[in-house]
């Protein structure tokens, strides 16, 4: 069997709409899934989102184009779970959802608590902002 038919039904039997790079290197050396992959995404059976981090595609039933399975926030939230780092959503939607204010937050913000992260995962032209709640309260010893 040819590494692509390996690396396309391996796919498709995960349940997570996200797939890592990492999950799939057993099937084949670096080389031959940089190949694979990037077919992949010329073709659109899957779509990059971040460095060795890719989404499966499905026809969408309203343009007949292939579109990315989830919504973009799904998405990142799968991502940081698969990558183990805990976020929560960022300021302006806590405020939102507190009902301190009206304003609807229109970018993908998530706070990452003291954790510095500088990957970057983007989908089409959105992308994640990342921001620090590194205030540290009072009494409490400097890290």
């Amino acid at each position: 069997m040819k590494l692509e038919a390996r690396v396309a039904r391996s796919i498709a039997r995960r349940r997570s709409i996200v797939v890592q790079r990492s999950e799939l290197r057993s099937l084949g050396s670096p080389a031959q899934l940089s190949r694979v992959l990037s077919a992949f995404v010329r073709t659109g059976r899957l779509v990059r989102v971040s460095r060795g981090i890719y989404v499966k595609t499905k026809v969408n039933r309203f343009t007949g184009r292939l579109a990315p399975v989830s919504t973009f926030e799904t998405i990142a939230a799968e991502i940081f779970r698969k990558l183990n780092i805990d976020v929560t959503s960022g300021k302006l939607v806590r405020e939102y959802n507190e009902g301190n204010t009206t304003q609807v937050p229109m970018l993908a913000v998530v706070d990452t608590g003291r954790r510095r992260i500088t990957r970057r995962i983007s989908l089409g032209g959105r992308f994640i902002t990342y921001e620090r709640n590194c205030y540290r309260k009072l009494g409490e010893p400097r890290p």
